[in-house]
């Protein structure tokens, strides 16, 4: 298999970094303007604004310009994907889901607060989603499609979730199909959404449309294999959650369904495949091929 190469096309963590702040400042400036008690707005502020990669918001604006759109359109539904992602987080750490007291390196919001405020903020955080889009987004047409992206890929990553931690699997599914279902949605509904949402704010017609999505299903399973192997192949301290979980609980893991190597090999399928889906968008897609090789050698 021709792998792409890696090290010369890795995004540059300065360019990173600056849109990390963009969209933080973004969502802090939106809540500080939104009425809301100061110990709930403290909270979203914690699961929402603390230490993390903003992956999602950053394939939100990167896809927009790839179709030949501004950051500036997508800005709303980066953060709006963000908070998303915050809430989710905040309620599978609750006890009744994966009883987790560690995330990005902090006490879960939870352990930080209290179990009812958790819940609180996350069910805030999916409300405040939806608002910045409604009320940022002047076109109604863009506004609807924006929304139906972003309920769509919620409502398939609350299904991830179930079959994760509650299962519900045909009887005769195998090992491997169920696992692909299970990451498609808990993890790749949202990183398909993240793209697909940018692509419509840049105006993307349906081969560049066709094209973001086919990247963003084969990165949104290849993040989850990464992560698979990164709870098995790193400590704790290095994670910044808790590592060895997934064969605590006897979760269906890609490690656990083929091995490591063919988890490895696995990466470099998708990764390849992300890569040729780019290939109708030319050099604007280049930070995209850029963020897919640095999901695919991530070591946290």
């Amino acid at each position: 298999m021709n792998q792409p190469a890696a090290d010369n096309s890795l995004p540059d963590q300065a360019d990173v970094d600056a849109l990390v702040r963009t969209v933080d400042r973004y969502i802090d400036e939106y809540l500080s303007q939104r009425s809301l008690p100061d110990n709930l707005r403290q909270a979203i502020r914690y699961a929402a604004l603390g230490p993390g990669k903003r992956m999602r918001p950053i394939l939100v604006l990167h896809s927009c310009r790839a179709v030949g759109g501004t950051m500036e359109q997508a800005l709303a539904p980066a953060a709006a994907i963000e908070m998303v992602h915050a809430f989710s987080l905040v309620h599978d750490d609750l006890p009744a889901m994966d009883d987790d007291d560690l995330r990005r390196g902090r006490p879960t919001l939870h352990r930080y607060t209290n179990e009812a405020m958790a819940i609180l903020a996350g069910d805030a955080l999916m409300g405040l989603a939806f608002e910045v889009i409604v009320t940022r987004i002047d076109s109604p047409a863009l506004c609807s499609a924006v929304i139906g992206e972003l309920a769509a890929s919620t409502n398939d990553m609350v299904a991830g979730q179930v079959y994760d931690t509650l299962g519900e699997f045909p009887g005769d599914m195998p090992p491997r199909d169920r696992l692909e279902m299970i990451h498609r949605h808990k993890t790749g509904a949202l990183l398909l959404g993240s793209c697909r949402m940018g692509a419509l704010c840049g105006g993307a017609d349906d081969a560049k449309m066709q094209a973001i999505d086919r990247y963003g299903r084969a990165i949104g399973l290849m993040f989850q294999v990464v992560d698979d192997l990164l709870d098995v192949t790193q400590t704790t301290e290095h994670l910044g959650k808790t590592a060895g979980k997934d064969a605590d609980q006897e979760k269906l893991t890609y490690p656990s369904v083929l091995g490591v190597p063919a988890s490895h090999a696995e990466v470099d399928r998708l990764r390849a495949e992300a890569h040729r889906a780019l290939d109708e968008l030319g050099p604007a897609s280049d930070p995209l091929r850029g963020l897919c090789d640095y999901l695919a050698v991530r070591t946290k």
